[in-house]
């Protein structure tokens, strides 16, 4: 509920504002108030909450406070924290795809152009880069790779912390290891951001502002999720990442556009050969009658065309 008032706050009226401002602060005591008494509380009229409520896309002021009654009481442990153990599907789906798009225009809102700026000319201009991230976001450090080893720069990802830190003490000047962490708190992404600046490379963090992995970086890319990951399963910090790490390709893609367009184009040419759309469907006669349809073995004996068999002499 917090990050789906944040996406919309900016759009707010004054006097919706001021009442979301009276939400956010009393927060569990607003469920027990009805319209008239909320709006008296606030100072705003009963159309400005229902105004409020439409903006954040419920149909009354009775359901407002139903969803944020269950954002109260907490989530469903263990697998996201907006969902009841008691919700039906359709209402899995519409909590799911809230918190998702409140928490991408939450951190678009915040980004820094100063910061995606500099991470890209960091990157375009790297040697080498690598990617780092323990748990869930190694997964994200894999998928972020995955779009940047095609831009003409050699490229690895590492979720093991074994491996990336003993990776990290063998960069060098002009690398850069980039490192994936919402906490920025896990002891393993700490070593390896300082393994890699004391090798000489630059360190690039995706991770949470004021966390101690952004005092190590170089350049950081702020994504300010509030997700509780020691109890809830990593969702939407995880989708912030990866789009974070979309634009950070995209970035690079434009600014080596000139060196990497010969070989993204073989790359798709490749692929479209590849493809079963493009390939021409095999032909295959249907067996003759009374004949086996098995083919022979390329070791076999084939039979002697008709034209041959018919100037042979009869013995």
């Amino acid at each position: 509920m917090r990050d789906r008032i944040l996406a919309v706050y900016d759009t707010l009226r004054p006097s919706e504002r001021r009442l979301a401002d009276y939400v956010a602060e009393h927060g569990a005591a607003v469920i027990r108030l009805s319209m008239p008494e909320l709006a008296e509380r606030a100072g705003v009229s009963q159309p400005t909450i229902a105004r409020f409520c439409a903006a954040l896309g419920y149909d009354g002021f009775r359901e407002f406070k139903l969803q944020f009654a269950q954002n109260v009481g907490g989530g469903m442990p263990f697998v996201h924290q907006d969902v009841d153990a008691h919700d039906r599907p359709a209402d899995i789906a519409g909590k799911v795809f809230d918190r998702t798009i409140a928490t991408l225009m939450s951190v678009r809102n915040a980004l820094s152009a100063d910061q995606i700026e500099h991470g890209i000319h960091l990157l375009a201009r790297a040697r080498r880069i690598e990617f780092y991230g323990c748990g869930n976001s190694g997964i994200v450090a894999l998928d972020i790779q995955h779009k940047f080893f095609r831009l003409g720069i050699p490229t690895v990802a590492y979720s093991d912390p074994h491996v990336f830190s003993m990776s990290a003490a063998l960069l060098g000047a002009g690398d850069v290891a980039v490192l994936v962490s919402n906490s920025g708190r896990t002891w393993d992404m700490l070593t390896a951001a300082t393994l890699a600046r004391g090798s000489g490379a630059s360190v690039l963090a995706i991770t949470h502002s004021g966390s101690p992995l952004a005092k190590l970086a170089d350049v950081c890319v702020f994504s300010d999720v509030e997700e509780d990951s020691e109890v809830y399963t990593p969702m939407t910090s995880r989708i912030s990442h990866l789009v974070l790490g979309d634009v950070l390709a995209a970035g690079v893609a434009l600014e080596r556009a000139e060196s990497v367009a010969a070989g993204l184009q073989r790359a798709k040419a490749h692929l479209r050969e590849r493809r079963i759309a493009g390939a021409e469907p095999a032909r295959t006669l249907p067996p003759a009658r009374g004949r086996a349809t098995a083919q022979p073995d390329s070791g076999d004996v084939k039979p002697a065309p008709a034209a041959t068999r018919a100037r042979r002499k009869p013995r």
